[in-house]
């Protein structure tokens, strides 16, 4: 009686031979000396040969020259112990074409432990071979393109690791400390905010932005960085049925510290260049503007002796026509005078006021210190700079706030040039203090007296001698500029290690003065001999 246990003692042996003819899955079967003696209908569609046309050969009619002969001593050497073997072979159809097959030989032993036959089965798989190397052909691609890109790319999970990066990213490791991305990404939190934080919770792809790094060194670097999500099939027998997607972050990063320093460079010798015009526009205003004072103090004086002339022709009884011609010759004079000063009045540039922007006074002293860079090098001096702590802004010309300072470091650097030996220190300090800003440039050069703490601001007034062809004007311009934002520009009389000046200007710009084209008073008829004793002080001081 057949034991119920056995579910194989309950099969008729037919069903065996017809599950292995109707099987899928190539099956040949052969002798001891691999002689085949039988083969399914699925050996005969892959290798093109007929039953009756291989029974009876050696399973070697299949082999290929390609296959490496230390993979067949291998098959036989594990089969030969009894152990099944597993592996790739080329193999050859009827038609000479080739497949791979991943086959599997398995011996099957007698009750006496012998070897009497061989179970092969196979199957083809040269497309899945085809399909593995064109992704693995992909991968190598797209990852030699990847590590010669110029731009440094690294992917990143949802819990920002890093999973794959390049060489310009592995460069970036050298020159930012460990994890780039990651200070990277901090960077773009802090500058888009609530932004950066929405487009992160949606996957929402970041447009390049430019972001500052201060790397180990100290020194700052400028990169554009873009971020673009995209996801990946979950690869996971779990997810077959029911797919689940990962995310993940590809963060390009393009060094752009370069063209930053050439387009800083640009911006500083268009700004140079723009107060170098304004420079000379102001002067050529101050130089017109004086000369028509100093010349209307003698054409006043000339007025007033002709109608002293004729009330003292008058007053004595002249005889009528004595004093005709003397007295119109001078008028004439006179009146010619006049209409020449007008039209050196009308030669005057205008005074085009720039828009008021909101600045950031930090932002304009860096300008004018970079202006001043050529200069401070080559003359030894050591800068000290000390800005307020956070962004200090106010309303003002841009130009005409940074050519103020721009005129008081280069009267610095002249002083301590005119002074041998000793330290020479140029400091500059940026405070709030209440509703003003007060900055404060300091020189260690030979000061200024106090007898001339308020004379230095007049105009063509000097002390640097008319060799060096000053003609007095900068410091009467910066206090122009001064008085045009409601500020005040004096010399500390409490400093007496060089000299310092000091700039207060009001946060609020509701207040501030904007006066006539001409900062200089204009004689009148009536202001004779105030104009007389001005023009007698002014010119002791040319």
């Amino acid at each position: 009686m057949s034991d119920p246990t056995q579910p194989s003692e309950n099969l008729p042996p037919h069903l065996f031979r017809q599950a292995v003819a109707q099987a899928a899955l190539a099956i040949s079967i052969t002798d001891a000396r691999a002689n085949i003696l039988y083969a399914n209908n699925a050996f005969s569609r892959i290798t093109g040969y007929a039953q009756d046309e291989i029974v009876g050969h050696n399973e070697s009619i299949l082999s290929y020259r390609v296959t490496p002969k230390l993979v067949y001593e291998t098959l036989w050497a594990q089969i030969q112990r009894q152990r099944p073997w597993n592996g790739l072979l080329v193999n050859k159809r009827k038609d000479g074409s080739r497949y791979l097959a991943d086959v599997t030989i398995t011996p099957v032993v007698n009750e006496q432990g012998e070897t009497t036959h061989f179970l092969g089965m196979q199957r083809d798989v040269t497309e899945v071979h085809r399909l593995e190397r064109q992704v693995q052909n992909q991968k190598i691609l797209i990852e030699s393109v990847v590590d010669a890109a110029q731009v440094a790319i690294v992917l990143l999970d949802e819990s920002e690791h890093v999973l794959l990066d390049n060489q310009e990213y592995k460069k970036l490791i050298g020159d930012l400390g460990k994890e780039p991305a990651a200070r990277l990404l901090a960077a773009l939190r802090a500058q888009m905010g609530d932004a950066f934080t929405g487009a992160y919770e949606k996957h929402s792809n970041i447009a390049a932005r430019e972001v500052q790094i201060e790397t180990p060194k100290k020194t700052a670097r400028w990169f554009s960085c873009a971020a673009s999500w995209f996801e990946e099939q979950d690869v996971g027998a779990d997810a077959f049925y029911e797919p689940a997607r990962r995310h993940y972050l590809l963060l390009t990063i393009q060094d752009i510290s370069e063209l930053k320093r050439q387009q800083e460079d640009l911006r500083i010798n268009s700004l140079r260049a723009l107060l170098a015009e304004q420079e000379r526009i102001q002067g050529l205003r101050e130089t017109l503007a004086g000369a028509v004072f100093q010349l209307e103090g003698p054409l006043n004086m000339l007025s007033a002796a002709t109608a002293m002339l004729e009330r003292r022709l008058s007053s004595h009884g002249a005889p009528a026509g004595s004093g005709e011609i003397s007295s119109s010759t001078l008028e004439e004079a006179i009146n010619k005078s006049r209409e020449a000063l007008e039209t050196l009045r009308a030669c005057i540039p205008d005074n085009d006021d720039e828009t008021l922007q909101l600045i950031d006074i930090n932002d304009v002293l860096v300008d004018v210190l970079k202006l001043a860079t050529a200069k401070l090098l080559s003359a030894g001096i050591v800068v000290e700079w000390s800005p307020t702590a956070h962004a200090t802004t106010l309303a003002a010309h841009p130009a005409q706030l940074t050519n103020l300072f721009k005129h008081l470091v280069a009267n610095a650097i002249e002083a301590m040039n005119g002074r041998r030996g000793g330290a020479r220190e140029l400091r500059i300090a940026c405070k709030v203090l209440n509703d003003h800003l007060e900055v404060t440039v300091e020189d260690s050069g030979p000061g200024v007296p106090d007898e001339l703490r308020y004379t230095v601001f007049q105009p063509f007034f000097t002390t640097k001698g008319v060799g060096k062809q000053h003609l007095g004007l900068g410091l009467a311009m910066s206090q122009e500029v001064v008085s045009r934002h409601g500020g005040t520009l004096d010399i500390d009389p409490s400093y007496h290690s060089g000299c310092r000046m000091r700039v207060q200007l009001p946060l609020t710009n509701g207040q501030a003065r904007f006066p006539l084209l001409n900062p200089l008073p204009q004689a009148g008829e009536e202001e004779n001999e105030s104009l007389r004793e001005s023009f007698n002080n002014g010119a002791s001081h040319v």
